[in-house]
């Protein structure tokens, strides 16, 4: 096993969480998230709200991302760390299932991460350009 794959440090814990979620390996993803994980998709985000436990994120937010798009990715591109936080700046790739309607959209994510986990996790985005691909 690499050194990346057990690393702790926030970066690494952050970048596995991307990498998962594109793999849409879900066990690979809940791994990353404390058992007690406040995560918070953006008022206006489709999926707005906080969720509160590895479960519930993949359930609520990862698998309805892939009900409702094709190839939902997240790109994470650049990383800013300051102690146990990570920003992230980042884009969204997909398309609307029920629209065919493409979406690449800039967002920023900031997680905490304390222990090797990912304890919380807020979404910034132009929720208005998601919303408009997801309108015929």
């Amino acid at each position: 096993m690499s050194e990346f794959a057990t690393s702790t440090a926030p970066a690494d814990v952050v970048r596995r969480q991307y990498l998962a979620s594109a793999a849409g390996d879900l066990d690979a993803l809940r791994a990353t998230l404390a058992p007690d994980v406040e995560w918070t998709e953006m008022a206006g985000f489709p999926l707005a709200g906080t969720y509160r436990t590895p479960d519930a994120v993949t359930t609520h937010v990862m698998e309805q991302l892939s009900q409702d798009w094709h190839d939902w990715t997240a790109h994470d591109d650049t990383y800013i760390v300051d102690g146990e936080n990570v920003i992230v700046l980042a884009r969204y790739t997909a398309t609307n299932k029920a629209t065919g309607k493409p979406i690449d959209v800039r967002v920023a994510h900031h997680f905490v991460v304390r222990g090797g986990l990912i304890v919380r996790f807020e979404q910034f985005t132009d929720t208005a350009l998601i919303h408009d691909a997801m309108k015929n």
